[in-house]
């Protein structure tokens, strides 16, 4: 999957390159032996290796292809039940410690029936639990860390999540959406309301424009700011829901509740309010705080949904005339667009990775041979960041992409590192027939 490069409208033409290869790849889409679930599988074994404690952002993004749908076979209604296209929902695994995007471990594709119906499937078969499934994936992939916390926003609170068997070191967090019922009565919201303030939390927001949901709905856009945040915690127990129990479920649990809403938010603007379910102990406001931010790092999920789509890779342009090759087009994006997200993380090497983290070595190696190329001949000009690491790794793909290689210039982002991404797997292949003919003595 690494030598599969996403062009710019992710159509066939530009991710070839040559009409031969162009005429490969569309029969590799098509074939009926390469399924999504091979692909998925890959996505699993490159995570196998991560340590430490990795938050498992799980989220969904809705892929609109209206614009060309009476080309297409097999698409299903998106979130306004009128557009054709499909979802896709992603595990993306992030350091912990560092917020280090460490790719993508797992990911669901589908389509919907057209038309909004009466869904009276079994609950495990409901598109709902797909969030089980995208943590249970987690915990598999990334069996070799310490520690594994599945993050996700308020679609994922669902009691049967809360109350998954989990393998040891790992841990839910989920930002709350239902007004929960307690075992000790009353209800979560108003409990919330009613604990102590604990402390304070003060951070940068971005600016976010007003943007349109998977259902529809246009979620309000902020101003950027320096919010301060009022710091609640405790730990609640909740009753098992009454409407559509799940068989096995437990009669209650018991979570830690953490509760941040904003104090004075701008004129107009609603306050920041997060009211987030864990299962990682909080016995203080360093914990509480930590929580916080663990759930702030799901932000990542969403810039590499922007690259995926218009910043970068620009998947719903393609002009893959099935659902089936979009299916597998659209994983294979994911898997370029977590790349190219690393990369731009990794840009200013504050925090170190190696960049086995995004290539292979053999990857690495054409990397080194490109290098001195790409330096100039003065220190400004040359890569500043330690060998093999993802930082340098990053310079390098930057420069292919049309980067001047000066501190002083504005950072490259993800379309520079797109293009680099580009013009390095086009070399990477001369890279790899020159080394075949070396090794059968066609080259001296």
């Amino acid at each position: 999957m690494r030598r599969m490069v996403m062009g710019g409208t992710v159509c066939l033409r530009r991710l070839a390159g040559s009409e031969a290869e162009e005429r490969r790849f569309g029969r590799w889409l098509g074939h009926d032996r390469v399924t999504v679930e091979e692909i998925r599988a890959d996505f699993q074994a490159r995570a196998a290796g991560h340590g430490g404690h990795v938050l498992a952002v799980q989220d969904t993004t809705e892929l609109n292809f209206q614009h060309h749908a009476g080309k297409v076979r097999g698409l299903g209604a998106v979130g306004n039940g009128k557009d054709l296209g499909l979802f896709l929902h992603p595990v993306l695994a992030l350091d912990a410690d560092s917020g280090a995007c460490l790719g993508v471990v797992d990911a669901q594709v589908w389509t919907r029936p057209e038309g909004k119906r009466p869904d009276k499937r079994a609950v495990q078969d409901r598109e709902s639990w797909r969030w089980l499934d995208g943590a249970q994936a987690a915990e598999t992939a990334l069996r070799r860390a310490a520690c594994v916390t599945v993050v996700a926003d308020r679609e994922s609170d669902l009691y049967p999540l809360l109350t998954r068997p989990c393998r040891p070191g790992s841990h839910f967090l989920v930002r709350a959406a239902q007004d929960r019922a307690l075992a000790e009565g009353g209800l979560l919201m108003t409990a919330l309301d009613d604990l102590p303030v604990a402390g304070h939390y003060s951070f940068e927001v971005t600016a976010q424009p007003a943007r349109r949901q998977i259902a529809g709905k246009i979620k309000p856009g902020r101003s950027a700011r320096d919010a301060t945040l009022a710091v609640r915690y405790g730990e609640m127990t909740f009753k098992r829901p009454r409407k559509r129990p799940v068989k096995g479920n437990a009669a209650s649990v018991t979570v830690r509740v953490v509760d941040v809403r904003e104090i004075a938010p701008p004129a107009g603007e609603p306050p920041i309010h997060w009211r987030l379910l864990t299962s990682h102990n909080v016995a203080n406001v360093e914990q509480a705080v930590r929580i916080v931010g663990w759930y702030q790092a799901r932000w990542q999920v969403e810039q590499l949904f922007r690259t995926l789509k218009r910043q970068g890779l620009d998947l719903e342009s393609s002009q893959v005339e099935t659902a089936g090759g979009l299916m597998k087009l659209s994983l294979v994006a994911l898997h370029s667009a977590a790349i190219v997200l690393q990369l731009v993380q990794a840009r200013d090497g504050t925090a170190p990775r190696p960049a086995t983290d995004a290539f292979s070595v053999e990857e690495i190696a054409a990397l080194d041979a490109l290098q001195p190329d790409l330096e100039g001949r003065t220190e400004k000009q040359r890569n500043p960041h330690p060998r093999h690491s993802l930082a340098w790794a990053s310079w390098i793909i930057a420069r292919l992409g049309g980067w001047k290689g000066y501190a002083s210039r504005k950072p490259p982002g993800p379309i520079t590192m797109h293009h680099g991404l580009q013009w390095f797997r086009s070399l990477y292949q001369g890279f790899r027939i020159a080394r075949k003919m070396q090794t059968v003595g066609l080259l001296n």
